[in-house]
């Protein structure tokens, strides 16, 4: 039998986010089991821009035990609903993809089947007056979930957050170190790998310090500093399906309108977010260089603020894509070390939990099985390639044609994957959750429809159900739903009452 020899030090090369997330948990979770050291240069700027997140987030936080309102103070935070599309299928139009259920189920079927038949027959309204999350996003309405009253749909309310990424991190900081995580200023230099087997060996600091480590945690950014400069590890490029590659983001003044929703407005190549705060609004341009140069890109930017602009532009590149291996030898990369998925539907700080809590899973002893390893890299590569199929659906299912951007989207050839999806939905409203990918399929159902992709026809088992018993249970629902949302109190007064930042 092999002694198991336990790893004994474990290196995060590199703050912001992925690091101090990183560090958060395996400090929490592994309690002084291993020597948790993390190294960032407060001369490197962290990219910071991922202030919009999607539900799972909360199982993150509820892993650390985190108190909800203290983390929201802290971080400036507001709830999320979900996130509202203006302008993708054409100039003009809008949808909601909302967190949470779509009504109820009636007997074997989902809601929208009978939904689908009504509208058929032009006597239904909004899918979105259907849903608790997008009724009351519309309304700028908020309430966290109510599981003590289950028959209420109050009870079905999920929410998200919008924060600041920078105070999130430096929260983080703080609790990881207060938990043992030795916090070293400076940067990394060089990084000596083992000759005999091209594991990560030390790394070297620019003070001439040699670091060395078990098990090395890559979260260094785009550079990829172990996992890609150091051990050539490989990145599969994506641009053809995803072809925006630059981003702008800029901060302005709290508007008025405090949405309890992320909005992410189409524009002529790409797409602009914001992002409401407590203390400002977080704004950015997402958009193909290709098609569009930087000047036109940050006047589009700069002359749809809802605010007075309070700093200059962050420039960013990156190349949409990931590395062919996300753990290589000894090094695991976590962040946009390991890849990068625009923030459309908010999945970076997702993509680093779940790559964080699926380590934590498969954790490694010295031996560094390579069933371990194979098996993080099956179900990180699997997780990455349907996220990226969710988001490529936005591009490729519109009707725009008014600029050559959106030309290209709409006929450029898309993954198998993605395609089985939208033609399996085209005929009968049909989806189904593989695996443990991300996005449910009250997701899918959303951006689909929201999209322009209609059903040619719903599910047979409908006609079971006369028009007038659909009509009664589809207006049943929207009653109750409206009733709800009545009731609820406005973001703005809820977040005032609930976790008001310090002034």
């Amino acid at each position: 039998m092999v002694k198991n020899e336990k790893l004994k030090e474990i290196l995060i090369v590199g703050g912001g986010s992925a690091g101090w997330m990183a560090a958060a948990m395996f400090s929490h979770l592994f309690q002084g089991l291993y020597k948790i050291r993390l190294i960032e240069s407060e001369e490197i700027a962290t990219i910071g821009v991922g202030e919009a997140t999607i539900p799972a987030i909360k199982r993150y936080n509820d892993l650390l035990d985190l108190d909800e309102a203290e983390f929201m103070r802290t971080t400036q935070g507001t709830f999320k609903l979900g996130i509202q599309f203006n302008d993708w299928l054409n100039i003009g139009s809008s949808y909601i993809h909302g967190f949470g259920v779509i009504g109820q189920d009636l007997g074997w079927l989902r809601m929208h089947h009978y939904w689908l038949r009504m509208r058929q027959q032009g006597e239904v309204s909004d899918l979105a007056n259907f849903s608790i999350n997008t009724a009351a996003a519309l309304k700028n309405k908020f309430l966290r979930s109510r599981p003590d009253m289950p028959e209420s749909p109050l009870s079905e309310i999920a929410h998200a957050f919008h924060f600041d990424a920078g105070l999130y991190a430096k929260f983080l900081s703080g609790f990881s170190q207060r938990r043992g995580v030795t916090r070293t200023e400076g940067k990394v230099v060089d990084v000596t790998l083992r000759p005999e087997d091209g594991f990560v060996e030390s790394v070297t600091m620019e003070n001439g310090e040699v670091i060395t480590a078990d098990l090395f945690i890559d979260c260094s950014g785009f550079r990829g500093l172990l996992i890609e400069q150091a051990m050539k590890t490989g990145y599969e490029d994506w641009t053809q399906w995803l072809p925006c590659d630059r981003a702008l983001a800029v901060p302005c003044a709290r508007s008025e309108n405090f949405t309890p929703y992320t909005r992410a407005t189409a524009r002529g190549a790409g797409w602009q977010w914001r992002i409401p705060l407590q203390h400002r609004t977080g704004n950015g341009h997402v958009f193909s260089s290709k098609y569009m140069d930087e000047a036109e890109a940050e006047a589009i930017l700069l002359s749809n603020l809802d605010g007075e602009q309070l700093a200059e532009p962050l420039r960013i590149r990156y190349v949409t894509g990931k590395r062919k291996k996300f753990w290589n030898r000894n090094c695991v990369a976590i962040g946009l070390a390991s890849g990068f998925l625009e923030p459309l539907e908010s999945t970076s700080l997702f993509l680093i939990q779940s790559s964080i809590i699926r380590l934590v899973n498969l954790f490694p002893d010295r031996q560094f099985d390579q069933a371990n390893i194979d098996e993080f890299n099956r179900q990180t590569n699997f997780e990455y390639e349907r996220t990226r199929d969710f988001v490529i659906l936005h591009y490729k299912a519109t009707q725009r044609d008014d600029t050559e951007f959106w030309r290209y989207c709409r006929d450029m050839p898309i993954p198998d994957t993605l395609q089985r999806k939208m033609d399996l939905f085209a005929a009968n409203g049909r989806i189904f959750r593989e695996d443990d990918e991300l996005f449910a399929e009250v997701s899918w159902i959303q951006v689909l429809l929201g999209q322009g992709i209609i059903p040619r026809n719903y599910d047979p088992l409908v006609d079971l159900k006369s028009g007038a018993q659909i009509a009664q249970y589809l207006d049943n629902i929207e009653t109750v739903v409206a009733k709800c949302v009545d009731v609820m109190p406005t973001h703005e007064v809820f977040v005032s009452k609930f976790c008001p930042a310090p002034a």
